[in-house]
């Protein structure tokens, strides 16, 4: 993937946080959570009891980034394809997903954290969806931070649901086939109003993206961790931070041009 460079990172030890450079920051912060079912196994438990952990990984992590100043957070909960898992733990998921958007959204009040969903949101139903908008709806005023949840999410039906909604606006008159390219592509994207990912983590091992974000990691920084979601920590996301700033990020210019 060219303009990406990627580092793996077998173990890790305790970062403190004055290790981290307060002005060179990631704007945006994408994670795949990876990892659950293994920590499930390793534990004897069953999956679903992987996905509860992982939950609790998820508030230790959005409460990390909200007290180091991350502007936004998003994190790949549930993908198009996690459909085709079995129902039992699909609807297992669900009632997780629900309990977490419920016994979480004081604290988002709280931090001034505004909610946000990208993905095929009607995919997931009621009473999901409700309580999903709910969210999104009492948490809009917030500046603090954006946590993003992908949910039902899958990049390339991203990518060709903005072509059609495209296509569809030069045929209605709205928009003239001159008039796009990236940035007008980029507006019909679920991440219309983010920034792309500076840094992405993946966690439990894998060296792939599963379809995540495909189109706004065109020169995303990634890093590679052994450790299972369930057991990813604070330091383990200030170490990421930390191999993150020691990177030169050049964006297609040569070392001595690059952007911050």
């Amino acid at each position: 993937m060219k303009g990406v460079l990627i580092t793996y990172v077998p173990c890790v030890t305790a970062q403190p946080m004055e290790e981290i450079d307060p002005n060179r920051l990631p704007r945006h912060i994408a994670i795949i959570m990876d990892g659950n079912g293994r920590w499930a196994r390793r534990h004897t438990l069953g999956r679903l009891a992987g996905h509860r952990k992982g939950a609790e990984a998820v508030r230790v992590i959005v409460e990390a980034c909200r007290e180091i100043g991350i502007p936004c957070l998003t994190l790949y909960a549930f993908s198009s394809e996690n459909w085709y898992r079995p129902p039992q733990e699909v609807a297992g998921l669900m009632g997780i997903l629900r309990d977490y958007i419920s016994s979480e959204l004081k604290r988002m009040l709280e931090n001034d954290i505004r909610f946000n969903v990208i993905g095929d949101l009607e995919a997931l139903g009621e009473p999901i969806v409700g309580i999903l908008r709910d969210a999104m709806a009492k948490t809009a005023a917030n500046r603090g931070m954006v946590l993003s949840l992908a949910l039902s999410y899958g990049g390339r039906d991203e990518i060709v649901r903005a072509a059609r909604s495209i296509a569809e606006d030069v045929a209605r008159g709205v928009l003239t086939k001159e008039a796009v390219d990236s940035e007008t592509f980029a507006r019909y994207l679920y991440t219309a109003d983010l920034p792309d990912p500076d840094l992405l983590i993946r966690t439990s091992g894998e060296y792939r993206i599963s379809n995540f974000l495909l189109w706004q990691c065109a020169y995303t920084e990634f890093y590679f961790t052994d450790t299972l979601w369930p057991d990813f920590t604070k330091e383990e996301l200030l170490a990421a931070i930390r191999d993150f700033q020691r990177r030169e990020r050049r964006f297609g210019r040569v070392s001595g041009q690059a952007e911050g």
